[in-house]
């Protein structure tokens, strides 16, 4: 039998040990910020039953959803016409009940109507967990990644819009970026578009489109319009909304202006600046980096209200982070009127852009902080009450496992990025001193246990 070469799915990946110490300083990082804003931790299933998903997020969502095979032979239940069907879609249900999850805010809304006599509203939760999509893999684009997300059901307030936008400038400067852009629009101005070229039969059509802008151009977005049912004067119409640009005010004179006839999209005006007055209120500094971008879509069907989504201007990388207001994702489930709003950081995005601009900080690729050397079985001996002092003091340690010689256990250390070594032998065995070497700078020096603790 010929032996199997090893390979990874596609849009997959293996993390190092230094590589998820990174992630997990991103992820700690995300989680901190969570919590100073009062956020608490929910889990979900890497699963959820087929219907729970789709229908959630557009006709091209579902497309990229990964189905499970049912269990045992799920051919038997076929009938001999349905076994001579080669449509997929109407043996999808037949053969698969259950897929991994696309995002985390469907199985949120899920979760939301499962407990909604156990939770306290407004319900604020964060989560942080691997989502699948059956997307063409490319660079900042993967089949398998995390999420992070936070949201807030049980309050209209937009104040919770502002302190999302908060809490994405925060964890972005907490991570050292410098120059990023959080957009922001709203699906209410996307409908009063559409009501104002007398197409709102066409408004999903209409944000598909709008929302490949950045990947295909104006002229690419008119051609799918005209593909998706508008006419040539719909896009004459469009196009100072496609060719809109400028400052927040510029760009709100240009909806004021295209608006003025449509309720449903001056309300959306309205609620664009209520939620910009809001962040200039808890800091002003954060609208350095707001934008009005009045093309963006987020193509996300449950989305009715604020739209957002980050973007960083240091590496060329798609968005690294979205989200908006939802008013009724839970009333697919049962439970109506319950409005959220919640956005998600993009980890794996992130944790790219970090690499490109080496911004993790020295100490994110470190695991072990002490190596103790281990020369015979005398200094093994004499070693291991001082590895258990170091571990009891919060000092991540370990010691070389088999006796050795120094080069091979130098390798190790160096192997590991561990920035100290503990280097035992009779010397310090009958002195009762350690000596100490930094793995960076090479220097040595011989010290007490008391010294040694103070050092690490």
């Amino acid at each position: 039998m010929a032996k199997l070469k090893p390979s990874l799915a596609k849009g997959t990946r293996d993390f190092s040990p230094i590589e998820m110490e990174k992630r997990n300083y991103i992820f700690d990082t995300i989680k901190s910020v969570f919590k100073k804003y009062g956020y608490n931790e929910i889990q979900t299933p890497s699963f959820e039953n087929l219907n729970t998903l789709t229908g959630k997020y557009g006709e091209e969502g579902d497309q990229l959803i990964f189905k499970i095979l049912n269990s045992g032979d799920y051919l038997s239940k076929l009938s001999s016409e349905q076994r001579g069907s080669h449509s997929s879609q109407s043996l999808t249900p037949i053969i698969s009940e259950k897929a991994l999850r696309y995002d985390l805010t469907v199985p949120f809304a899920r979760y939301v109507v499962m407990h909604q006599n156990d939770i306290t509203y407004p319900f604020k939760r964060y989560q942080i967990q691997p989502v699948w999509r059956a997307d063409r893999p490319q660079r900042g684009r993967y089949r398998e990644f995390y999420q992070c997300d936070a949201d807030v059901v049980g309050s209209e307030s937009l104040l919770n819009e502002a302190e999302f936008i908060a809490i994405y400038f925060e964890v972005l400067q907490k991570l050292g970026l410098k120059d990023f852009s959080i957009k922001i629009n709203n699906r209410k101005v996307l409908a009063g578009i559409a009501e104002a070229l007398n197409r709102s039969d066409l408004l999903i059509s209409m944000t598909v489109a709008i929302d490949k802008l950045d990947k295909i151009g104006v002229e690419g977005v008119e051609k799918e319009l005209i593909e998706r049912g508008f006419t040539q004067d719909n896009i004459i119409q469009l196009r100072p909304i496609l060719q809109s640009s400028g400052s927040i005010d510029e760009q709100l004179s240009v909806l004021h202006s295209f608006l003025k006839s449509s309720e449903i999209g001056k309300k959306g005006i309205q609620e664009i600046e209520d939620v910009i007055s809001y962040v200039s209120v808890l800091d002003p500094q954060i609208l350095n980096s707001l934008e009005l971008d009045i093309t963006l879509a987020r193509g996300l069907n449950y989305y009715t209200g604020t739209i957002l989504e980050v973007k960083t201007n240091e590496v060329q990388m798609g968005s690294i982070g979205g989200g908006g207001r939802y008013d009724d994702l839970t009333g697919m489930f049962g439970l109506s009127g319950l409005t959220g709003v919640g956005i998600s950081f993009g980890a794996d995005r992130i944790y790219d852009v970090l690499e490109e601009l080496d911004l993790f900080p020295q100490k994110a690729g470190v695991g072990t902080k002490v190596l103790i050397s281990n020369f015979d079985a005398a200094a093994e001996k004499y070693a291991l009450p001082l590895l258990q002092k170091l571990r009891k003091r919060g000092i991540s340690a370990e010691i070389y496992p088999a006796s050795s010689k120094l080069k091979k256990q130098m390798v190790y250390a160096n192997a590991k990025n561990i920035p100290f070594v503990i280097l035992i032998g009779n010397v310090e065995i009958q002195s009762g001193l350690f000596t100490l070497k930094n793995m960076e700078n090479g220097d040595q020096q011989q010290v007490t246990e008391e010294e040694l603790f103070k050092l690490l």
